[in-house]
């Protein structure tokens, strides 16, 4: 259970309503508020869950959101829980904002910071599989995917395989929506 506080914050859940993990926001909800999540809203049908929350307990958050899933729905997955400045900063960081599509360049958000050698070898075994930049930024990997993302080969089990975490990608046109209804 969550303990309520008047700070928004924000859980991106990975993998919800793709690849087969079909799921209501009304139903998500539902079983977030019955957990004790309060002031629960969401932001598109792609997992962006608005709540209040102690931001110093962003970890016991994402258990949470994890438990929820996996209980209640049979989704194994996992959450990102940001404060507005965190998601700001993030945005804020990509280099590719400004330059590339708003909807073409994303954030991925990841469960921790992969090495530097990790990073390296994501590069190495992308090269010549696409035109897509590719930057590690403090939390995140910032990449445009210039040609479109349908017809990327850079995939999140590509990218986990490589970083050795998973992470969930949204992009900034999607991210601005979200800081919005941060307020």
């Amino acid at each position: 259970m969550a303990k309520a506080s008047n700070t928004r914050l924000v859980a991106l859940l990975g993998s919800i309503n793709t690849g087969g993990n079909r799921l209501t926001m009304d139903a998500l909800r539902a079983a977030l508020t019955r957990r004790g999540f309060a002031n629960v809203a969401t932001v598109t049908a792609s997992g962006n869950v608005l709540f209040d929350g102690d931001p110093g307990e962003s970890a016991a958050h994402a258990d949470g959101f994890a438990a929820c899933l996996s209980e209640d729905f049979g989704i194994e997955t996992f959450a990102i829980v940001l404060s507005a400045a965190q998601l700001e900063a993030s945005v804020a960081e990509n280099p590719f904002v400004g330059d590339g599509e708003d909807n073409l360049v994303h954030v991925h958000f990841l469960e921790a910071r992969p090495g530097p050698e990790a990073f390296d070898q994501l590069l190495s075994d992308h090269q010549g599989r696409g035109h897509e930049r590719i930057k590690l930024g403090t939390v995140a990997l910032h990449i445009d995917y210039v040609d479109g993302v349908g017809r990327s080969k850079l995939t999140g089990p590509f990218l986990a395989k490589r970083l050795g975490c998973r992470g969930t990608a949204r992009n900034i046109r999607s991210l601005r929506r979200i800081l919005e209804a941060m307020g």
